[in-house]
């Protein structure tokens, strides 16, 4: 076993078997309390099966509460770099009276964590929370019964602080929790209603922690799925095509099977080389020939619009309101304007790494992932376990957003291990990363809307080809409008998948550009043109406090100052941006060189971390608004690193100002995607202002502001 803080070692050891044995679990666990509790249904949150293999019936979380005092807290969620690994023990540590330095999160272990079924959509605070809360609030129940016993004191004169009960009359009769667990195992079965603390009464919730993962993180100790190391582990290099469409005509492994060092696998469609240096096995896989088969591209990055739009069969409305037509015979001014979005990647830190060791009818898989427990089921099939017999083990990942949710790797890892009988590691390339990734689609939105000559939005047209309807609903006040999403069978030419908030940064930019250019045509200031049509209470305080701490002087656009305003919403949360850029008009470089970005998102269960949160989302969107875009021809990926896939730099790096605002009446909301979403279509409004030219494609690059500028 590897030692490792995160994963837990000796507790690992005590409960790596599977169907989950609670006798068995109890006998081994020695001096400790451990505290089983049903939270009712947690399919009806998270719209998954109420029970999975592998979690028994009747335990849906646990805590375990060590004879030292510490206390183990399991979920299945993972952690992505986003936080939860604090915010989670935020929630657990208040509600169970105890500090937080006292929690060890372990996180996305499917041998000894609850069933999960995947860490996205930013779930985890908004779903996972009030579960974990549930779960500390009748731990603490539980402990204060016992201690009531032991104490000879009824449970009402009792309270709990700091990991202590006491007699509330007097403080001398006192226990810990660490007193309760010596020597002693006691199963405990809560019943019945356990209130959660009321925001008054949070002590630890709704303060700003340092990320309990930092000191890992910034001194290197950290573990991620390619720092794990096993006795005998193999590098694995696999044989890829040259495009997605290519097929394999022959192959010649002539120059690899005499390599010292060298073990070629070659089984169905998998050709790889195995050594124990990773810079040999990708040495031996050069002298692999091949010869492929690759169809004619039909279209490229610079024609595939025009095939979305030719190959959409299905025409769906989603939403709408009133009556369109007549809403164009109220119009003064109409405006009809087509949006264009390219494929983005996900470009995360990590690539795909997985490291999969297989010791007679068990596997144990350590895996960068998003959904341990769907990669589990999945391994299983592959390698043809009973899905008991699989354990997926996830130690911190570096950046997802959505990219880490298929397991590729980690299906080549354990396919290759149980072929050689040693531990393999499969770590992508960067070019690897960029071919396998699951783009944010392309897509296409046309927009046909109009207002009144004093500024009254009379109808709203908005169709929406391969991109979805994520954060497309209106929370304008238009009395007729139509949302519709047209598609149908997959049309593009590799893997999409979802993208930090899924469509909804495509959505958005349309959108807000859509009212920029009405706002403009009624000779309205954004701001005021946007307050004009809200009445939501929520949207109109994230826009007016992000007016307000930039500063914001009503104008008409175009007015030359660079300043640009787009609002969005996700997840439950609502933001508001404002940016200010400058334009060289001789270049088309854009320099945001301040935004700022209000976000309201109920109670805010960690502030530190939802500012971190808003300001990566920021930095994150500079770079589909203005640099990332995906080069292609068919099936053939042309990035193959960061020299031609170009992410935020920190010369484009901007005054970020962060507004939270206050809203303790509304249930904690998502906070690692809002703030992204904004991004394409505040920096397109703020360079129409700038400029008088309107970019109407994303990435806004210099050349599309240049070809923009000449049609004036």
């Amino acid at each position: 076993m590897i030692e490792d803080k995160y994963i837990g070692e000796e507790f690992i050891d005590i409960i790596s078997s599977q169907p989950f044995n609670r006798r068995e679990f109890m006998k081994k666990t020695g001096g400790a309390i451990i505290v089983l509790f049903t939270l009712g249904d947690i399919s009806a949150l998270e719209g998954m099966e109420p029970q999975r293999r592998g979690r028994p019936e009747d335990i849906n979380a646990y805590f375990r509460i060590e004879a030292t005092g510490r206390i183990t807290c399991l979920v299945g969620k993972v952690e992505l770099g986003q936080g939860a690994i604090t915010a989670l023990a935020q929630m657990a540590a208040d509600e169970l009276d105890v500090s937080m330095e006292s929690i060890d999160m372990v996180m996305g272990d499917t041998d000894i964590c609850p069933w999960d079924s995947g860490t996205w959509g930013s779930q985890t605070i908004r779903f996972t929370g009030p579960v974990l809360r549930e779960a500390a609030a009748k731990t603490r129940a539980v402990l204060i019964e016992i201690a009531a016993e032991q104490l000879k004191v009824p449970i009402e004169r009792l309270t709990a602080k700091n990991g202590v009960i006491f007699e509330e009359s007097n403080s001398d009769n006192r226990i810990t929790y660490s007193q309760l667990a010596k020597g002693k195992i006691i199963e405990r079965r809560v019943k019945g209603k356990v209130d959660l603390k009321n925001v008054s009464e949070f002590n630890i919730m709704g303060k700003p922690f340092l990320r309990v993962d930092s000191h890992e993180k910034v001194t290197g100790k950290a573990k991620y799925a390619g720092d794990i190391r096993l006795p005998g582990m193999l590098y694995a290099k696999i044989l890829r095509p040259p495009s997605h469409d290519a097929k394999l005509k022959s192959v010649d492994v002539s120059g690899v099977k005499n390599l010292e060092g060298v073990t070629l696998v070659q089984e169905d469609d998998l050709i790889a080389v195995l050594h124990n240096n990773p810079d040999n096995a990708e040495a031996a896989l050069s002298k692999i020939k091949t010869q492929y088969d690759s169809p004619e591209a039909q279209f490229d990055d610079k024609t595939i619009h025009e095939h979305l739009l030719n190959s959409a069969e299905s025409r769906r409305v989603v939403d709408e309101k009133g009556d369109i037509k007549n809403g164009e015979k109220l119009a003064d001014i109409s405006t009809e304007e087509t949006y264009f979005d390219n494929y983005f990647a996900h470009a995360t830190i990590e690539t795909h790494t997985a490291l999969a060791n297989i010791e007679g009818d068990k596997a144990t898989v350590w895996v960068s992932t998003q959904g341990p427990f769907v990669i589990k089921d999945q391994i299983a099939e592959a390698i043809g376990f009973p899905s008991e017999k699989v354990r997926v083990i996830t130690p911190f990942v570096g950046g997802g957003f959505g990219g880490k949710s298929p397991g590729r790797q980690a299906l080549e890892a354990a396919k290759l291990a149980k072929i050689t009988g040693k531990p393999v590691q499969v770590a992508w390339t960067r070019a690897e990363e960029f071919f396998y990734d699951t783009y944010r689609p392309a897509a296409v939105i046309k927009i046909k809307s109009g207002t009144t000559k004093s500024g009254d939005i009379t109808f709203f047209d908005y169709n929406v080809y391969y991109a979805g309807t994520r954060g497309a609903e209106l929370f304008y006040e238009i009395p007729n409008y139509a949302l519709v999403s047209l598609g149908g069978r997959s049309a593009h030419p590799f893997a999409t998948g979802a993208w930090r908030a899924p469509g909804n940064s495509t959505n958005t930019f349309a959108r807000e550009c859509q009212i920029d250019i009405m706002a403009s045509k009624a000779g309205i200031d954004p701001v005021e043109f946007r307050l004009k049509h809200i009445k939501d209470k929520r949207v109109r305080n994230a826009l007016e406090a992000a007016a307000d701490k930039f500063g914001w002087s009503p104008k008409k656009t175009p007015s030359g100052r660079g300043w640009g305003v787009a609002m969005g919403t996700d997840v439950g949360s609502y933001v508001a941006h404002i940016a200010e850029v400058e334009v060289d008009k001789n270049t088309g470089r854009v320099q945001v060189k301040r935004i700022v970005c209000a976000q309201e998102m109920g109670i805010v269960i960690n502030p530190q971390g939802a500012t971190i949160q808003i300001e990566g989302c920021i930095n994150m969107g500079l770079g589909y608004a203005l640099t990332e875009e995906m080069r292609y021809r068919g099936g053939e990926i042309f990035n193959t690193n960061f020299d031609t896939y170009e992410i935020t730099r920190f010369s484009m790096t901007p005054k970020i100002e962060t507004v939270i605002v206050d809203n303790k009446e509304t249930s904690p909301q998502g906070g690692g995607e809002p703030a992204i979403i904004c991004m394409g279509g505040v920096i397109a409004n703020a360079v129409y202002d700038a400029i008088g030219a309107r970019v109407f494609q994303l990435p806004i690059t210099p050349e599309r502001i240049k070809e923009a500028m000449k049609r004036g």
